[in-house]
């Protein structure tokens, strides 16, 4: 009786961990993978319940966990079963891997960042440095415009360096170090750097919990994903021969030189002195937008060379101390932000003739706008409007920045005890500016309070 119970259990174990039949997967074209999406491209699938269970998998996952948890769910089962299928572009990331890993690795623990996240790049860019994402998102690290910025990445019309292998790497760091010192959790901050650390703590208190697979629901679609491929990526990285996944050799030159200039040299005649192809120098320097390096006294600049040989020294030298003709002027970027740039393209102003029986509410309708905007726009103190007069409009997106703050009113309020929550404000401007003739409140009410 004995082994018939053991060889029962025996059966239904390797029943669960041997059935994959029951998940639907879609699989898209490889090229979607190459950082085209938001800040990240990852395939479409849709879970239909975890039949697949890999025990397997799981220990093979304990196994490599360090500082950043690697759990095994139905989630990341379904990226494993994708990954472990594309073994062309695996492939090709182990090839790379070799070149990009050390540069990643160097620039994490410099900050105390676990050395896992290095697998991001995989499915940020497909550790592409000039991948583009259709938002605007570029580099390795498909870092955003203003994001760079802030963690002190140059754009200007010589260098972009958040497609500096290097300094976009210690920009990434120090932002995982701040993400991880709010969020407190290392899949937290994963999903922060998809989505930003608001929308992850918008997530978080709706969900009152800090755990990613609870507050995963809340949590823009794509980052639901976004963390689940990480694993699987780092997962399939690091057993691909188990998946008969073999690298590809790299086109990137594992020992190099670095030197420093402060003027400015021609990466194509630096290519054509050390004689090798333009693409060479390139693939190594890829944040320099004119195939220039833009050094100068105050602000030196890194070239990396491939090993030289020491033949070559001479020509080196001569280029290196070289002047040539080019406009020095550096023009900061702006942005390169699509969101931004469409709302700088799409200031829109209409005008709205009144009709009879018209009122600010019914007009507000129209536009999909708030009454307060209309009358702020028009300069109304009051809600009256009559027949034939103009009424500015203004698109979405492209009204002036607002000089008003707003505040909810909660049950208790009062105008007074308002004013007081705001620097400047009194009774009489809260009432001035939102058309109130009373000092009557109703729970709900949305006031515009005068910046000043």
């Amino acid at each position: 009786m004995k082994k018939l119970i053991l060889f029962v259990c025996c059966f239904s174990l390797w029943f669960v961990t041997s059935s994959h039949a029951q998940v639907k997967i879609k699989i898209p074209n490889l090229d979607s993978i190459n950082g085209y999406q938001d800040t990240a491209s990852l395939p479409a699938i849709e879970p239909v319940g975890f039949y697949n269970y890999n025990f397997t998998y799981k220990l093979r996952l304990d196994s490599i966990q360090k500082t950043v948890p690697l759990p095994y769910n139905e989630y990341v089962q379904n990226f494993i079963t994708i990954y472990s299928k594309r073994k062309d572009m695996m492939g090709k990331m182990l090839g790379l891997s070799s070149y990009y890993f050390p540069i990643f690795e160097k620039a994490l623990i410099a900050y105390n960042i676990p050395v896992e996240i290095k697998y991001l790049p995989i499915i940020e860019s497909s550790m592409n440095p000039h991948a583009v994402s259709r938002v605007g998102a570029t580099g390795l690290w498909q870092f955003m415009f203003g994001t760079a910025k802030g963690y002190g990445l140059n754009i200007d019309n010589f260098v972009d360096e958040r497609k500096d292998p290097i300094q976009a790497s210690y920009a990434a760091a120090a932002y995982f170090r701040d993400a991880y010192d709010e969020l407190g959790d290392w899949l937290l901050a994963i999903a922060a750097y998809n989505c930003g650390m608001g929308n992850v703590n918008r997530a978080i208190a709706k969900a009152d919990s800090r755990d990613f697979w609870e507050i995963r629901r809340y949590l823009p679609k794509e980052t639901r994903d976004y963390v689940p491929a990480f694993i699987a990526s780092l997962y399939v990285m690091k057993y691909a021969k188990s998946h008969d996944i073999v690298a590809q050799a790299s086109k990137m030159h594992q020992k190099t030189d670095t030197i420093h200039v402060n003027h400015f040299v021609s990466l194509t005649d630096l290519s054509k002195a050390l004689e090798l192809e333009d693409e060479v120098l390139l693939s190594l320097n890829p944040s320099y937008k004119k195939k220039i390096v833009n050094g100068t006294e105050d602000l030196p600049k890194r070239i990396v060379l491939p090993s030289v040989n020491p033949n070559k020294y001479e020509q080196l030298y001569d280029v290196l101390n070289s002047e040539f003709e080019t406009s020095r002027k550096v023009i900061l970027a702006s942005t390169d932000d699509v969101r931004e740039l469409r709302k700088k393209t799409s200031v829109k102003v209409s005008y709205h003739k009144v009709r009879s029986g018209q009122n600010l509410g019914s007009i507000a309708d129209i536009y999909h706008v708030e009454v307060q905007d209309l009358k702020v726009w028009n300069k109304l103190k009051s809600t009256v409007i009559v027949p034939g007069q103009k009424l500015k409009i203004y698109s979405p997106g492209s009204a002036p920045k607002s000089t008003y703050l707003t505040y909810k009113v909660k049950a208790g309020d009062t105008l007074s005890g308002i004013a007081e929550k705001f620097e400047g404000a009194t009774v009489a401007n809260i009432k001035e500016v939102n058309g109130l003739s009373k000092n009557i409140l109703q729970p709900g009410m949305v006031l515009k309070i005068n910046k000043g």
